[in-house]
């Protein structure tokens, strides 16, 4: 008996073989497929993606039955995502995911002193309104302890950073953006404050409340099916962007919110976690310290206009 070799493959004279019948053999089969994509970052993003896949499959001993399920999960996915809400992102933020990647984008920043990022999430709005230092982002029919909020942008040596543009925006104390609620005017809760010659900027506003992720559609039956809840802790979003640095998208979490240490989508990580101090009088204060890392400045879009 002779045989020839085909693709890769050795083929025998007195048959036609297919593919070898073992997990191996498939695998480098698909690998090899791969191995035509030209663009290089989609070929290895494709390659470990393969891998990691197939690696899967052969640790739980995935039943073709079971495929079924995460193949009509991750069709619901897409059926669930429209203009006001992004089942995906949610998904990536509840296993997650968007966490570990704002982490590894900013490892470098991190080592030397950067602020911890976290996700921006899908509040942010465009034209949120330019305030004065020292002003007040809430409307004076929103109900709540009032909270002062009193920040610094630095470089990462220390140095503070002059005509910052700083963004925040927060839920009120019902765990609502204004979006959201018919009842609070337009651009509540919002402001867009730059820092003085000392890096300053401050505001006052209303304690936030945490409040729970979207649950009616398919991210909600896996957090249930997993016993686990749906809440984010009560948090106050920054977003700052200086030339010649790279924008901080980050969070700050109270400390004394229920579920401050066991958030949803795992967004509380190190020096977020903050005291919102109280004072005498029944009010809070937050001092707030943002070191960016030097960069291209690229300033994500909204996803609200």
């Amino acid at each position: 008996m002779t045989t020839e070799t085909r693709q890769g493959r050795e083929i025998a004279s007195d048959g036609i073989h297919g593919l070898p019948a073992t997990p191996q053999a498939l695998l480098d089969a698909v690998l090899r497929a791969n191995s035509k994509t030209p663009n290089p970052r989609l070929k290895a993003v494709m390659d470990a993606t393969i891998r990691h896949l197939h690696a899967l499959v052969r640790e739980i001993d995935l039943t073709y039955g079971e495929l079924e399920i995460p193949l009509d999960f991750l069709v619901r996915i897409g059926q669930a995502t429209g203009p006001k809400k992004h089942e995906g992102i949610l998904l990536s933020d509840i296993l997650g995911v968007a966490t570990l990647v704002c982490l590894q984008d900013a490892h470098g920043a991190l080592e030397r002193g950067g602020t911890e990022p976290a996700l921006i999430g899908p509040f942010w709005r465009a034209n949120q309104p330019l305030r004065e230092n020292g002003g007040r982002i809430a409307s004076d029919d929103t109900p709540g302890a009032m909270l002062r909020v009193d920040g610094r942008v630095l470089s990462l040596d220390g140095t503070p950073i002059k005509g910052a543009r700083v963004e925040t925006w927060q839920a009120s104390p019902k765990g609502l953006y204004e979006n959201q609620d018919p009842e609070q005017q337009e651009m509540n809760l919002r402001g867009r404050f730059e820092t003085d010659d000392q890096g300053r900027f401050s505001f006052s506003s209303v304690r936030p409340a945490g409040y729970p992720v979207p649950v009616e559609g398919p991210c909600g039956e896996l957090l249930a099916a997993q016993g686990r809840h749906a809440m984010r802790p009560a948090h106050l979003h920054f977003l700052v962007v200086a030339p010649g640095h790279k924008v901080l998208a980050t969070q700050l979490f109270d400390v004394d919110d229920p579920h401050a240490f066991d958030d949803v989508v795992f967004g509380a990580v190190g020096s977020l976690l903050r005291k919102f101090e109280p004072d005498a009088e029944g009010a809070f204060h937050l001092d707030v310290e943002l070191r960016l890392a030097p960069g291209a400045t690229h300033v994500p879009n909204p996803p609200l206009a």
